[in-house]
């Protein structure tokens, strides 16, 4: 049978009646960078609202579903998770129906299969390259569509559609793997339900082989002990219904199934299958370690609000949590580094009494200075060290919690790696909390492996405070230090991580590896570790005994073993590759981690699937969704003015800072250019009676273009006389200073500071607001360019409301234009570009001739602007503006414009 496949970028085409297509929900190949930011930005906007739309495993207006079934075998640990799902449309016209898939974040999407009308279409993993490629040829042909993944909260998003005749029979069907984790004395399995409508044949099935007795219970399920596990979900079409009447489903949300296992000994357990090992360690009925705590809490301008009202009603419980034994203390930072008390002390009720109440009256203002505050945590584990205050037995950790970039002080990450790396000793471990979209998580993540810890990603809702709570019950009861887990050697190879700084009560240390051949019948393992006593552990695995009792279980997974060493090592090579210290090593890193991933066929960052018709004629490709840690929305920005406002806007076309200057009472706007040298600052604003100045200094950019060197606003400055506050805009940085102390900022990250009468607030590279007494406001705003441009250069535009409350003494360039003057146009006339108009203007007593044209309003579309009409005054606004613009030009950033 002849097979069509159109792929139409917003239009959906059927070519006969046999045909169908499958379309992209998502990232276009041929869209630009910018509309695909947008995209991603907008789709995560979506994604993390607490409206969000309403998830639907199986979306289509007129159509049929089957069946959903999703079914999992969980061996020793490790799951193997399918879905699949028949759909009939039964409409009567084409229309696309959409599959739609959650999944666990730490699980690697093993394949993909779909079968349309007996066209059967196959997945598998290769490297992202080469699967590119081959997508690319099948795209050339017309014959290519995409699969959508993308992240949320604590899942990734799996989404394909196909385009379909009516009558069409489609069937899914998706594979995925996951390796449990131990948290606080449990394994939770989840599988994300939402059908969006009833299904006739609706059924979850979970086998749970464990190896050793279990008990395993979930909610709508039942459980039994022993040798496998069973759990079955299947509620008829009356049992999903939302109430007897309703045609809704009442499935949807998540379906965990939680459980922990009998263990025989605190030994641990050694199991070997199909030549791999794995030995799980989570001994118990240890008495915790005492712990030394540093909490280093972020308490920038960012963290106001929901944040900030989070973090504190966890570290409540958090400090309640502490005893006699531990030791801990409180840094807080913004742009300034403080301690609740320079000294560990003792986890007395008196003084957790005194640090809550510390915690309780924070406010939240200023810059991330992330750099000092580490260091001065670090510095009080070294000190309370050396000095002996501490148990040398117990565990000292450093929890810092933050929401955003740094931004005053050192901000080079690498370089605050280096830092914090270079000064930690080898005792002491850091864990890091991410609040929110804005954190550079990647970084955090970093940081916190660099040095004996881990990191989570903290979502900013109603539960925030939840989620840091259960973070700290992970690491709040240290049980054991310097745990190592060896085998004979010759006996075994390629072994993961063996060797751990600590082991937490409820959690449980995994090592894998491949078993090389023996004369024995027997693995050994050796385990030893700190506690209040040094211990040596040993335990034993049989080469055979696990594969015959696997062989005999219908729904067990044989090859777990193998994949479990596979999944294990790709996780701490992606560790690894992020820490790596040369290009060199990261290269070879990432050829390792993809060699594995396309042996095992897991989807990696670095891999992709390629789903296949049989003859390898159509082609899908699905890759790797990328981690929102840049911001979940974009921002509209004003570039020039809106009705009632004043602005001045420069930007790369167009060469000499421009002016649009709305008159209200006259209905129009008026445009003009200061033809000015690069170096000289001009003064926009210049109010005596308030205290207030407004400074622009101009850059050129790199060279001479049409006989011309172009000129920019590089630098702006806001100073406020009365308070000696000074705000300076560059390119680069936002610096702030009070004649007393100096504070700088960059771009990269959000803030809000406020100091005095003047409130300053920061959008990540996009603009700056500063506000004076809540009176008057100004804003500037970052244009980035290419870097390689031959010409242009980075600049910044400012925009100025009229309604700012001035005194009567206020001038300058945009000053003056505050109180309105009484403008009249006549005498419209064909000027010399027929295209322009030419006019005369009568304004302060004088006859301009002046020209109709148009100037940039980047309020829309900040990258290309929309044209804005207004009456052009030629040679510098000569007699538009008060005198001669040379009389505008300043000798500092912060000085008043002297009496014209």
């Amino acid at each position: 049978m002849r097979r069509l496949l159109l792929l139409l970028p917003g239009l959906l085409l059927l070519q006969q009646g046999r045909c169908f297509e499958f379309v992209i929900d998502g990232e276009w190949e041929e869209e630009t960078s910018d509309i695909r930011e947008y995209r991603e930005r907008h789709k995560r906007a979506i994604l993390t609202s607490e409206e969000q739309e309403d998830f639907e495993a199986i979306r289509g207006d007129d159509i049929t579903v089957k069946s959903y079934k999703v079914e999992s075998r969980i061996t020793s640990r490790f799951a193997h998770t399918t879905v699949r799902s028949s759909v009939v449309n039964s409409g009567s016209k084409a229309q696309s129906i959409g599959f739609n898939v959650q999944i666990p974040k730490r699980a690697f999407i093993t394949n993909f299969t779909m079968n349309v009308n007996g066209i059967t279409f196959v997945g598998s993993v290769k490297e992202k390259t080469v699967a590119r490629n081959l997508y690319a040829q099948a795209r050339a042909r017309g014959k290519a569509a995409g699969i959508v993944r993308y992240w949320t909260s604590d899942m990734e998003t799996f989404k394909t559609e196909v385009h379909v005749p009516p009558g069409s029979n489609i069937e899914f069907e998706l594979h995925y793997q996951e390796m449990m984790h131990r948290k606080l004395g449990f394994y939770e399995h989840s599988l994300y339900l939402q059908p969006g409508r009833l299904v006739p044949q609706f059924q979850v099935r979970i086998f749970a082989c464990l190896d050793r007795m279990c008990s395993s219970g979930s909610r709508g399920g039942k459980g039994t002990k022993g040798w496998p596990a069973h759990v079955v979900f299947k509620p008829n079409l009356q049992q999903q219904r939302k109430c007897d009447n309703c045609t809704g489903s009442a499935i949807d949300g998540v379906f965990t199934v939680k459980y922990d296992v009998t263990r025989d000994s605190n030994a641990g357990e050694l199991q070997v299958s199909d030549g791999h090992f794995v030995q799980f360690f989570a001994p118990s009925n240890l008495s915790p370690l005492p712990k030394n705590i540093v909490f280093v809490i972020d308490v920038s301008g960012s963290m106001w609000g929901v944040k900030m009202k989070q973090t504190v009603e966890a570290m409540q419980a958090i400090l309640d949590d502490l005893t006699i034994d531990d030791h801990f203390s409180i840094i807080d930072f913004n742009h300034n580094v403080r301690c609740w008390s320079e000294e560990l002390v003792a986890g007395s009720s008196i003084q957790v009494a005194d640090a809550k109440k510390y915690i309780q009256n924070i406010k939240p203002s200023g810059g991330t200075n992330i750099n000092e505050a580490l260091m001065r945590a670090v510095q009080m584990l070294l000190k309370a060290s050396n000095q002996g205050l501490i148990d040398p037995r117990s565990v000292s950790m450093i929890i810092l919690v933050s929401d955003g970039d740094p931004t005053v002080g050192e901000i080079k990450l690498s370089t605050i790696q280096k830092n914090v790396k270079r000064v930690m000793r080898e005792e002491f471990s850091l864990f890091s909390l991410g609040i929110g979209f804005d954190v550079d998580y990647d970084f955090l993540e970093r940081i916190a492996i660099d040095n004996r810890g881990m990191a989570q990603r903290i979502y900013a809702n109603h539960d925030a405070a939840e989620q840091l709570r259960t973070f700290y019950s992970q690491v709040s009861s240290p049980l054991l230090r310097r745990i190592a887990i060896q085998f004979p050697e010759d006996s075994v190879s390629e072994v993961t991580q063996n060797r751990f700084d600590k082991y937490f009560s409820g959690s449980e240390l995994v090592v894998a590896g491949k078993v090389l051949p023996s004369e024995s019948n027997t693995l050994t393992s050796f385990t030893t570790a700190s506690a209040r006593l040094d211990i040596t552990l040993e335990t034993e695995g049989d080469y055979a005994e696990l594969d015959t009792e696997l062989a005999k279980q219908q729904h067990s997974f044989t090859g777990f073993a193998r994949q479990m060493w596979a999944y294990i090592t790709i996780k701490q090579l992606i560790s690894e590759r992020s820490l790596a210290p040369t290009a060199a090593k990261k290269r070879k890193i990432t050829q390792r981690i993809m060699s594995l991933a396309v042996e095992h066929q897991f989807v990696t960052p670095l891999t992709a699937l390629l789903v296949e018709s049989e003859d390898a004629k159509e082609r899908l490709l699905a890759d790797s969704p990328k981690d929102p840690k840049h911001g979940c929305c974009s921002v509209a920005v004003l570039n020039v003015n809106s009705a009632g406002c004043v602005t001045s806007v420069s930007h790369p076309v167009d060469n000499d800072p421009h002016f649009i200057v709305h008159l209200p009472r006259s209905n129009m706007d008026v445009c003009f250019n200061i033809d000015s040298t690069p170096g000289h600052i001009l003064n926009l604003v210049s109010d005596s009676g308030t205290g207030v100045v407004v400074n622009g200094q101009l850059i050129g950019s790199k060279r001479i273009h049409k006989s011309k060197l172009k000129t920019y606003f590089g630098t702006i400055s806001v100073y406020y006389l009365p308070d000696g506050i000074s705000v300076t805009i560059s390119t680069d940085s936002i610096a702030l200073t009070d004649g007393r102390s100096n504070h700088s900022f960059t771009w990269g990250a959000t803030a809000e500071i406020t100091q005095d009468g003047v409130r300053i607030s920061i959008v990540k590279n996009s603009h700056v607001t500063i506000i004076i007494n809540d009176n008057i406001q100004v804003m500037v705003l970052l244009h980035r360019v290419w870097k390689k441009h031959p010409v242009n250069v980075d600049f910044l535009g400012i925009y100025i409301p009229n309604d700012n409350q001035y005194s009567p003494l206020v001038h300058g360039l945009i000053g003056q234009f505050s109180r309105e003057p009484d403008v009249s146009v006549y005498d419209m006339h064909e000027g010399v570009d027929p295209l322009k108009k030419e006019a005369t203007m009568d304004v302060k007593g004088n006859k301009l001739l002046v020209t109709r044209g148009w100037q940039k309003d980047y309020r829309h579309d900040k990258r290309h602007g929309s044209n804005i009409y207004c009456w052009f005054i030629h040679n510098s606004g000569k007699g538009f503006i008060d005198g001669h613009y040379t009389d505008y030009i300043v000798p500092n950033l912060n000085s008043f414009l002297q009496a014209l």
